[in-house]
């Protein structure tokens, strides 16, 4: 199976998956197509407005390092605050928003990074940033700014994850400890370019991945049905 057979494999397992989820906040005003939780599923034209596309931003900052459900709880506290806006987060006092984002985990520093991107998303004045200026913001890393292009922008960027990283290297198409520039560089290489198959290929690898990849050794019945284990 090559790597879009994987892809077509997981979609026909799981559906589209509708990501990036946005809060009540968010959503409101959205298609009927989005969920409770803020997925959108098949609806591709998200995020409608600056106030979403910023959104995605911070949700793609506090989901580092943790499951997507605890930065989730995050944006709700802040949803609560009325403070998933930028001048709003950067007038929080420093105590309520290391509250607001500590079910997402590393809460000081993750407070510390969003007023860093806060900071930065102003200057832009409603422009888009290129990948390099992401990169050079405190707190982003190559897949943050990946996620921020692919999702907030629409951008042809690959987001590949710790998941992604096990699932490649369970399946044999590249060793464990590749670079992250090299598994986003295969992936581009061996998957048509086109932003809604990207945002579904990573929300379906971390779909899968929380069913069969959390621990070693990994069993896949659904893309290895006959020797599942046995490539760990």
């Amino acid at each position: 199976m090559n790597l879009y057979g994987v892809y077509k494999k997981l979609f026909a397992t799981y559906g589209a998956q509708g990501w990036w989820p946005l809060t009540a906040c968010g959503a409101t005003g959205a298609a009927e197509s989005v969920s409770s939780h803020g997925y959108h599923p098949e609806d591709y034209t998200f995020p409608h407005n600056d106030r979403q596309r910023y959104e995605i931003c911070l949700g793609a900052i506090l989901t580092q390092n943790t499951a997507w459900v605890n930065a989730e709880q995050a944006l709700m506290r802040l949803h609560s605050l009325k403070s998933l806006s930028p001048k709003t987060i950067l007038h929080l006092a420093p105590h309520t928003l290391i509250w607001a984002v500590q079910p997402s985990g590393y809460y000081n520093v993750k407070a510390k990074k969003l007023r860093c991107f806060t900071r930065f998303w102003m200057t832009l004045q409603g422009t888009e940033p290129t990948r390099n200026q992401l990169l050079d913001v405190w707190g982003i890393g190559p897949e943050t700014a990946d996620s921020i292009l692919l999702y907030a922008y629409g951008r042809h960027e690959m987001v590949v994850d710790a998941y992604t990283r096990r699932i490649l290297a369970h399946l044999r198409f590249l060793p464990a400890n590749c670079s992250y520039d090299q598994m986003k560089a295969f992936c581009t290489q061996h998957l048509p370019c086109d932003v809604p198959l990207y945002q579904e290929f990573h929300a379906l690898i971390v779909e899968h991945a929380k069913h069969y990849y959390r621990r070693n050794p990994y069993t896949d019945p659904v893309l290895l049905p006959r020797n599942a284990g046995k490539n760990g």
